[in-house]
């Protein structure tokens, strides 16, 4: 199975993710919650680095549980949802994202 190259927009979104990630796991050691979610530490360091840019969905999930981060919030995070489309159809960044 051939995979397809990732968009720029994908990569960025996954390292919103990684941030995202980093900031919930706090002072708490990567080990402790990659087997509290029971996934690899290696693969929540990869999500966590960006090198992972799309990873699965019950691997999200179980990671945001064990982070106490709801999936609502993470999608709202790493989905890009600061952005308003205009009257002619370019993006932009919204007021209050733009003055954070």
């Amino acid at each position: 199975m051939v995979r397809l190259p990732l968009t720029p927009e994908e990569i960025e979104r996954g390292q919103r993710l990684g941030a995202l990630l980093r900031r919930a796991r706090g002072e708490r050691s990567m080990l402790d919650t990659a087997l509290a979610a029971r996934v690899s530490p290696e693969t929540l360091r990869k999500i966590e680095t960006g090198r992972v840019a799309t990873p699965a969905f019950p691997t999200i999930a179980a990671i945001a549980d064990v982070l106490g981060l709801s999936l609502d919030a993470v999608w709202a995070e790493i989905s890009g949802a600061e952005r308003v489309v205009g009257l002619a159809g370019s993006t932009h960044r919204s007021p209050e994202r733009l003055a954070s």
